[in-house]
């Protein structure tokens, strides 16, 4: 994922007129949270401007959201993109992930590669694969068919849409796995009776 002033991008949201929003981290800046607006320059470098610090993620992550809402509902505009490590994967049905199987487009190369240890069914039973590896960005219909990669369901259905959930809804989701990856309440026990003391 890129990077700006040290801090790395977890999400950013681009817009179909160009323009888009970042959330960034930086663990040891006095404001460890930011959001910039942001555009891709006529050389594809993605540039940051205005930026919001802070120290809370939870309100930095809504100033983001409100960001991107205000944004649409001033220029109506749409989300073209939403770009995040691991949002999009790929499974690969036809041999073990290695160096040459896979596309690396400038700017998009995989954040993650796992290979299985054989051919295993995979989203549910859907079909057979490698292994996988999620990007940033999507790729394109060719990039994945040149390597024989296939996307996961859901990014087959925001590509076939055109467009992504929303972004409120993905940061919900999100907390929502992050909760259920998390070790589960020790169970509470009842007192013991102690007859009245």
């Amino acid at each position: 994922m890129d990077k700006n002033q040290g801090y790395t991008i977890l999400k950013a949201v681009m817009l179909e007129n160009g323009r888009g929003f970042a959330l960034g981290e930086h663990p040891t800046a006095p404001s460890p949270f930011v959001t910039w607006a942001c555009y891709d320059d006529e050389h594809g470098k993605r540039q940051y401007e205005w930026g919001h610090y802070g120290s809370d993620r939870a309100a930095l992550e809504q100033d983001f959201l409100e960001r991107v809402e205000d944004y649409q509902r001033l220029f109506s505009v749409k989300v073209a993109q939403v770009e995040a490590p691991g949002l999009y994967k790929y499974y690969s049905t036809q041999r073990p992930v290695a160096p040459g199987t896979f596309p690396k487009p400038a700017g998009n190369a995989p954040d993650e590669i796992e290979n299985y240890d054989k051919r295993v069914p995979v989203e549910g039973g859907a079909f057979l694969a490698w292994g996988h590896l999620t990007y940033t960005k999507p790729l394109t219909e060719k990039e994945a068919a040149d390597y024989e990669l296939r996307p996961a369901p859901e990014v087959a259905s925001i590509l076939r849409e055109g467009r992504p959930r929303p972004i409120a809804e993905q940061m919900k989701e999100a907390a929502r796995l992050a909760g259920e990856r998390q070790a589960p309440a020790a169970p509470k026990r009842d007192a013991p009776d102690r007859g009245g003391r």
